[in-house]
């Protein structure tokens, strides 16, 4: 038997990778690199990234659909082409505000006086420029996990969802261990607005192995008969005399969708969670900054990003095996295996109750701490997209897996803008806000890991509510 549908896995783990570190370039930038230039304050970041999220949620709204419409090789194509293509854009904000502003260099910009009104008006435009990036950067990467959920359904059978899921979406933790290790170096050599570039143009590469090495499996000669008969062994064959004969399922309308109870417990699942794991990409490396003192660029900035990325991707992994476990040693349908599984993985982000307070003894414990939180949100992630695969006809998996985005990206836009301006009212009011002993915007901090400490054990409940059952949907 051939295994090319692991080859596939590794496009897919690539994609993620690359769509990671594409958005990780302006966490890992900003705090050292961009605000010195353009003013910025905690309220500015956090409103870029909690509007990143608004966008990406819209986004995703369509971005299922179109993969379903366009099909998984032609829809991953375009997803890549435009959300590299943003990437790129954001090397330009710096020349474009300092021409708007009317200045004749970005040290010029910098030199503004801090708090007055030309301090205000450049980091008012260049918000504005960088949201405008953001946008295209979103619009293109909400077609990312559609598409390669839907790729992994077509490549895997039932039982394997869940592993292969785990490890393309440990692209995502990859792109984040990769992103500290390289960009905070790359700005520092040639600027940020090279990072961008260079981590930008790794899309186009890939796109070239995808036209390259994608087809369907039915129709890939690098997919062998006894490779083909694995793949589709949930088919029931016993039905069908021709195979190749066999069509797709019917797709279900897009409006129909949300009568079904199915829909709403994804959507639960990914709102509740998605915007833990978004707030620690976007805030981890500033949270090390400020209460600590390690830039992005230092190298125990370095260390702390890379070693809380590096736990997340290990540990990740293995969230794909649980299930595998529950299905094929214990005989639970995939469904309940998986639901099992994602109980367990629930209870990681609890550990992040001890981040902050085991931080006044060193900065090792929030990394290795926050590194195990991801981890459990990586896990549960890979088992919470496979029950898509478990539920719904291969037609419409994009689609819901779109809408699920789309809630998972307004989950992130509340807790991203939010926390921005939470610290800096937070900074303003020093020591006459308190929470748990800390103060001023330490405080702030452990509001919200106590948040995000509790949001994956909230979400289990209610999904486990609306679907208490293994039911797949059976399309007339």
């Amino acid at each position: 038997m051939s295994n090319f549908r692991w080859v596939i896995c590794g496009l897919l783990f690539l994609a993620t990778t690359v769509n990671y570190m594409d958005r990780q370039v302006l966490s890992l930038t900003w705090k050292d690199f961009i605000a010195p230039e353009f003013h910025w304050t905690d309220a500015d970041y956090g409103t870029i990234t909690g509007l990143f999220s608004l966008f990406y949620a819209i986004a995703n709204l369509f971005a299922g659909k179109f993969i379903d419409w366009m099909g998984t090789k032609k829809g991953y194509l375009i997803a890549i082409f435009v959300w590299s293509t943003g990437a790129v854009l954001h090397a330009g904000c710096g020349w474009a505000a300092m021409t708007i502003e009317g200045y004749d260099s970005i040290e010029a910009l910098r030199m503004v006086q801090a708090g007055s009104d030309a301090a205000v008006a450049i980091a008012t435009i260049s918000v504005w420029l960088f949201l405008s990036c953001r946008l295209i950067l979103a619009v293109g990467e909400a077609g990312n996990f559609p598409a390669a959920i839907k790729a992994t359904a077509e490549y895997f059978p039932a039982k394997d969802r869940a592993f292969s899921t785990s490890i393309f979406n440990s692209g995502a933790s990859v792109g984040a261990l990769a992103a500290p290790a390289t960009i905070p170096l790359l700005a520092r050599a040639w600027g940020w607005e090279m990072a961008f570039i260079i981590i930008g143009v790794l899309g186009y590469v890939w796109m070239g192995l995808w036209v390259w090495l994608y087809d369907k499996p039915r129709k890939n000669k690098r997919v062998n008969k006894a490779e083909l008969n694995y793949i589709e062994q949930d088919v029931d064959i016993a039905t069908v005399q021709d195979r190749d004969n066999v069509k797709e399922e019917k797709a279900i309308p897009f409006f129909k969708c949300f009568g079904y109870k199915q829909t709403w417990a994804f959507l639960v699942g990914k709102f509740m969670t998605d915007g833990v794991w978004w707030f620690f990409l976007f805030w981890a490396p500033a949270y090390f900054s400020d209460q600590y003192g390690y830039t992005s660029d230092s190298t125990m900035g370095i260390m702390l990003i890379f070693t809380l990325y590096f736990i997340v991707t290990v540990l990740s992994i293995g969230g794909g095996y649980l299930p595998k476990y529950f299905v094929e040693k214990r005989g639970m349908n995939p469904y309940l295996g998986r639901m099992r599984a994602m109980l367990i993985f629930a209870c990681f982000p609890v550990l992040g109750l001890l981040a902050q307070p085991m931080g006044a003894y060193s900065a090792w414990w929030p990394a290795i701490l926050i590194g195990l939180l991801g981890a459990g949100h990586q896990a549960w992630s890979a088992n919470l997209f496979s029950t898509i695969g478990d539920m719904f006809p291969k037609s419409t998996i994009g689609t819901i897996v779109g809408l699920g985005t789309m809630t998972g990206g307004f989950g992130s836009m509340a807790i991203n803008m939010g926390s921005g301006n939470f610290f800096t009212w937070a900074s303003a009011q020093g020591s006459a806000f308190t929470f748990f002993g800390f103060e001023g915007k330490p405080a702030a901090y452990m509001v919200v890991f106590c948040i995000c400490a509790v949001a994956y054990l909230i979400g289990w409940c209610i999904m486990k509510a609306l679907v208490p059952k293994y039911k797949p949907i059976v399309v007339e």
